[in-house]
């Protein structure tokens, strides 16, 4: 590797600090597969890591919920989808409780998709 692709340590310290001020990806996120009928929903302070680790464990059959890891071994990949469904945006308020957003976003989902199970032709 060249010198003039190494970063000087002032600069890399600059980039290390710059990500650590990234706002994190929260947000609340679905788990379905469609054949087996099976829905979870969650919510994460990293949702995009939530959802690669969910695949990740199913693919290698690591999977921590019984029922998914049944589903998929039965199914296969092509019968699920993972999904963001809702992101919380940052606030100006340094004082703002951002995992009391998080359950609040999530009992909200539960409830939009309970309300839509029970409807007549609504799907889990």
């Amino acid at each position: 590797m060249t010198v003039s692709l190494l970063l000087s340590s002032q600069a890399r310290r600059a980039r290390v600090q710059d990500y650590k001020q990234i706002f994190p990806p929260l947000g609340i996120y679905a788990v379905r597969c469609e054949a087996a009928g099976l829905l979870r929903l969650g919510a994460s302070r990293n949702v995009d890591g939530t959802l690669n680790r969910l695949r990740f464990e199913l693919a290698h059959g690591t999977a921590r919920d019984a029922a998914l890891a049944q589903a998929w071994a039965r199914h296969g990949e092509a019968a699920f989808s993972f999904a963001v469904l809702d992101r919380v945006k940052e606030r100006a308020d340094p004082d703002f409780d951002y995992e009391a957003e998080l359950q609040a976003l999530l009992a909200l989902w539960q409830g939009e998709l309970q309300a839509a199970a029970c409807a007549p032709g609504g799907q889990p």
